[in-house]
């Protein structure tokens, strides 16, 4: 400003965010030279503000007692040292440069170079020098200079005045800082730093500068959504958050190998690739940060793949690399640290096992795939040396299964007591559409009820935390009953009333408990389909196609203290259902297979084999032994290039062999086409929230269920049939213990129609 009046109008225009008001002492005022102006400018500006900044420059010494009258800072001009003098001004009265915590006598006691350091002084220095920088409005000219303006007018001097005791201040204090420092990191990807790492603000961080892979793109995308949107979800209170996460990008990996000079060697057992990985020493920048991490992260975390080939939009890779996870407990941060490497060079070595491979040899993929590892805490509380989560599930926002008044758009969800192994390998749980969370097919009856309820539950035992298992991760698979009088079971499950032969919702006493999610599906004491729609559409705009979340909620009797933890998000297949596809009625007269709830979309007229499990040599004891036999007629088949029909009973790729054939995915890798028949040896509902299902899915693979009508009294052909007299007359192949190879001596088609779930097996001509 060149006048008096033009520094009033500047300084009423922008009054709010002026910093500070640097003055000569003789200018224009009322249109003539003032030899007063700049002191009558400063003080109209104290009084207007009291806590502003002024500095008064001046040839004249004797302007310094009127400067000080003001409470005005003063720095002569005839000085040799005025740049350093306005500089040390800027310094202590502006906040730039370090905070120079000071007592009163201007003795000093602790220095903050950043919101870090600050809010650990903070803790430490003190009372009296708090109250001397607090009631000087140090702390708020110094958070303001870092544009931090909402902190500033948390620590203005005003709050200082009417304090009463010290330490309440101080708490407050550090509570402010705290605050502000975790809003800054919510919906960032922090670059970790062993040295400034603070687990308490950064729930997000990456150890290495590479690719973070497709899973953990999956989880930045919702940890960004859900910091712009700051929402909470429709029931107004709940928490939805993801679990604190830390990355080791692909360079770790590409670093761990090139070190360790490791190849792939063909025909390498997923065991010899194991011992080889945990033989090999993680690169020492890698084992530096992890250690740092470790010092400051407690409780049970989760280890997992993010392979830059995993979660595409057309092919997830879905379960097919290591998870494990640690108890993380023992007192002895060297057996932690063990641990923890010990499970990273686990999920390492799966890059190499024989089922992504065989995927990958499945869609073409001829790139070596490279890993990027997810360290994330768990979800979930411990109970009687147990940990785990009350509700873990998977969600999709397309139902490949609709039964009315459920549509494919309104999804589906699957929910189970405990980690999520029980959904997501198969195992028994619930099923329920977001739309209609209240409408449950399979619990329609009692029986049906106590037919289906879960009765297992996977724990992480807690009980030794010095001991890590590899082969199953330290998860323990318990049975529910013995879980009975712990929160989850309790708030969850229905009473069964033998006598009456009868279920009552709730926790009551009489009777045995069972797994009926009612408090939530029925009455709505938590808003868990609520909150599934609503993260099911945003997945949906976000990833451009239908998409599957995993997820976890740690429930509490008060909802407003339940949290719902996101863990995951994928891609999904729907098909190519613009491909015309009509089933004629001649075709379903020729048809030797059908059936009325088929997955895909199209025409499939490469098969030429037919491998099918036995039923006089079936067994549900002996399913594992069956998987075996299966696995070895198809390294045959897949390498012959032949893609072939498989057909038995129960659910494919489960991890409970009671529930149907536990094949992984390099047991069929060469599959063509899946039949799963629904008979009267296994009972299983469809569940679509497998891995398993995931990757036939992608694959586009179609996936038939058909009721088996040597089950019923009527035999038949009805809408589900298979023509066993014709199969049984082909040529065999291979007749094992259990499973049989049969071939087609004439052309065959499969024909799906994926919007009617209609899906026939016939032969070619007439």
């Amino acid at each position: 400003a060149a006048s008096y009046e033009e520094a009033t109008a500047i300084f009423k225009k922008y009054r709010h965010y002026i910093f500070c008001v640097l003055s000569d002492v003789r200018f224009p005022k009322n249109g003539t030279l003032d030899e007063q102006a700049g002191i009558d400018l400063l003080a109209e500006f104290r009084y207007q503000q009291p806590d502003l900044p002024l500095l008064l420059l001046s040839t004249d010494g004797t302007n310094r007692t009127k400067a000080e009258f003001l409470s005005a800072a003063f720095v002569e001009k005839n000085t040799k040292k005025i740049r350093q003098k306005i500089h040390n001004f800027f310094l202590r009265y502006l906040g730039f440069g370090d905070f120079v915590f000071c007592l009163p006598d201007g003795t000093e006691v602790g220095r903050a170079k950043n919101l870090h350091d600050f809010e650990a002084r903070l803790k430490t220095v003190p009372l009296e020098s708090i109250l001397y920088h607090g009631r000087n409005n140090h702390f708020c000219n110094w958070a303001m200079a870092r544009a931090e303006i909402a902190l500033a007018i948390r620590l203005h001097k005003r709050f200082f005045q009417h304090a009463v005791s010290g330490e309440i201040l101080r708490e407050e204090l550090v509570s402010k800082v705290h605050a502000l420092r975790k809003i800054r990191q919510q919906g960032v990807v922090a670059q970790f730093d062993r040295h400034t790492f603070d687990p308490e603000i950064m729930d997000f961080v990456r150890i290495g500068k590479g690719s973070m892979g497709g899973k953990a793109r999956g989880l930045a995308f919702i940890s960004s959504w859900l910091y712009r949107s700051m929402k909470r979800s429709e029931g107004g209170s709940q928490t939805i958050t993801i679990p604190r996460t830390c990355i080791i990008t692909a360079d770790g990996f590409n670093d761990f190998i090139l070190q360790n000079d490791l190849s792939y060697r063909e025909g390498a057992s997923d065991d010899d690739i194991a011992d080889r990985f945990l033989q090999a020493s993680l690169p020492e920048w890698l084992a530096g940060d992890l250690r740092a991490f470790l010092e400051k992260i407690h409780g049970p975390l989760s280890v997992r793949s993010s392979s830059l080939l995993e979660d595409a939009q057309s092919r997830p890779y879905a379960g097919l690399y290591s998870t494990f996870m640690l108890v993380n407990g023992a007192e002895d941060i060297e057996i932690r640290y063990r641990q923890l490497q010990q499970a990273v060079k686990l999920v390492y070595a799966s890059t190499w096992y024989a089922g992504p491979r065989a995927f990958s040899r499945s869609i073409g993929q001829t790139l070596d795939d490279s890993m990027a590892v997810i360290i994330q805490q768990l979800a979930g509380n411990r109970y009687n040396g147990y940990f785990y989560p009350a509700i873990s599930g998977v969600a999709q926002s397309y139902n490949y299964y609709p039964i009315a008044p459920m549509t494919s758009q309104d999804g589906i969800a699957h929910v189970a007591v405990g980690f999520g192994k029980t959904v997501v390998e198969g195992e028994q749980s619930l099923r329920f559409s977001p739309a209609f969370p209240d409408h449950l097919p399979q619990f329609s009856t009692v029986d049906d009820i106590l037919a289906n309820a879960q009765r297992w539950m996977y724990c992480l035992d807690c009980t030794h935390p010095e001991e890590f298992f590899p082969e199953q991760g330290n998860l323990m698979r318990r049975p529910v009953d013995e879980a009975v009088d712990e929160a989850p079971i309790r708030m969850l499950s229905s009473t069964f009333f033998p006598e009456e032969y009868r279920i009552r919702d709730g926790d009551l006493p009489g009777g045995p408990k069972v797994l009926t999610f009612a408090s939530i599906l029925k009455y709505g004491s938590y808003p868990l389909p609520d909150i599934l729609k609503e993260l099911l559409e945003i997945g949906k705009m976000g990833m451009g196609c239908e998409v599957e979340i995993e997820f976890a909620v740690d429930l509490h009797r008060d909802p407003a203290k339940s949290v719902f933890y996101f863990l995951q998000i994928r891609p999904i297949v729907t098909g190519n259902e613009n491909l015309q596809i009509r089933i004629r009625q001649e075709e379903r007269n020729r048809s030797v297979l059908s059936s009325s709830r088929a997955l895909g979309h199209g025409r499939y007229e490469a098969i030429r084999e037919i491998v099918f499990v036995r039923q006089e040599s079936f067994d549900v004891a002996l399913t594992k032994k069956i998987a075996t036999e299966i696995s070895r007629i198809n390294s045959r088949l897949h390498k012959a290039g032949r893609p072939y029909l498989l057909i038995g009973p129960g659910r494919w790729g489960t991890a409970d062999p009671w529930l149907g054939i536990p094949v992984r995915w390099d047991d069929i890798s060469g599959v063509g086409a899946i039949v799963e028949l629904q008979d009267c040896s296994i009972r299983a509902e469809p569940s679509q929230g497998t891995h398993f299902f995931q990757n036939i899915t992608s694959l586009g693979i179609p996936y038939l269920m058909v009721q088996d009508a040597r089950c019923t009294a009527d035999n038949t052909k009805n809408a589900e049939f298979v023509d066993w007299e014709f199969i049984q007359g082909l040529e065999v192949v291979v007749n094992g213990d259990f499973v049989t190879q049969v071939t087609l001596a004439d052309p065959f088609v499969l024909k799906v129609d994926g919007h009617t779930s209609e899906a026939v097996f016939y032969p070619v001509g007439d």
